[in-house]
């Protein structure tokens, strides 16, 4: 196994296993135990990693808490062809990593691509979500009814990324430095960024065949093919479900949550000012408070960033 995240920046109450599921094998950073599964979705460019503050305060809520390197990702199977990472692959990854807890309840937790399939996932039905919390991914409605110019200038890279082997020669240059900085290019505050947190994104990218199943996500995504149980993004959500919104994202506007009240019965969204697309890592104090307010049945508290 490759050592993406040195012992110097694990949480000493996080460890690493190999779960199987879905016919994979897949690496996830695990902390706490119990009859709850929490289980946290990364997004692109991210890993596993990127849960490190959400887990600890999982455990401390009695949650068996799982962030799992998706498909691709990390010492995950990385399996060849775009096909490998559609949809219905995807959603049964997480059904997989769900039965293989053994749990009797599950809270799904999600940012960015993660998110994508979270909302699928729930839309759905796959297996039954006990809360569901997305970070800075619209529900898929939602975007289609924002999506208009503003949104449009923000997605470029989607479909640079259709392009065969261009975008993993441009990203993975110089070792994939432009993954190792990306995320403090485009976070608010900086300095939850620092160059070792950068590197092990870079790390990650880097390792033979990564960058093409992560942007595999992107490609089969927007291809054509059979799906399996693919639903109206208008059905309703019953599961109760929180957003948190960095306002300062990049790649997303605001515009895009402001009608998934429309489509989630039971919605509360918190958004947080002069906060990046990289929420659970640039504020984890804040989310994590109102994670926690969530799961705890509590008043999800207001914060606004001065």
């Amino acid at each position: 196994m490759i050592e993406i995240v040195p012992q110097a920046l694990r949480n000493i109450r996080i460890r690493s296993e190999i779960i199987s599921a879905n016919g994979l094998q897949f690496e996830v950073d695990v902390c706490g135990s119990g009859q709850r599964l929490a289980l946290c979705l990364h997004g692109f460019p991210e890993h596993s990693f990127s849960w490190r503050f959400q887990l600890p305060m999982l455990a401390d809520l009695g949650f068996k808490a799982w962030a799992p390197n998706l498909r691709g990702y990390g010492n995950t199977t990385r399996p060849e062809g775009m096909e490998a990472y559609r949809m219905d692959e995807l959603i049964e990854d997480v059904a997989g990593l769900i039965e293989a807890s053994g749990c009797k309840e599950t809270v799904l937790i999600a940012h960015d691509w993660g998110a994508v399939i979270a909302w699928q996932f729930a839309l759905r039905k796959r297996l039954p979500l006990a809360k569901l919390i997305i970070c800075n991914v619209p529900h898929p409605q939602a975007m289609s009814d924002a999506f208009g110019w503003e949104q449009l200038k923000k997605s470029w890279y989607v479909l640079f990324f259709q392009i065969p082997k261009l975008p993993e020669k441009l990203l993975g240059k110089d070792g994939a430095a432009a993954i190792g900085q990306m995320m403090r290019d485009t976070a608010v505050d900086k300095s939850r960024f620092p160059a070792e947190v950068g590197e092990v994104y870079r790390r990650n990218a880097a390792a033979p065949g990564a960058l093409t199943a992560m942007l595999n996500y992107y490609r089969g995504l927007l291809r054509p093919g059979k799906t399996n149980g693919n639903v109206s993004p208008k059905t309703p959500i019953d599961t109760p479900t929180l957003m948190v919104w960095g306002e300062d994202d990049v790649a997303l506007s605001k515009s895009t949550t402001l009608t998934t009240h429309k489509y989630v019965n039971n919605f509360t969204v918190r958004y947080l000012k002069g906060v990046s697309h990289w929420v659970q890592q640039e504020q984890p104090e804040a989310v994590n408070d109102m994670m926690s307010a969530f799961l705890t049945d509590q008043p999800v508290p207001e914060y606004a960033k001065n």
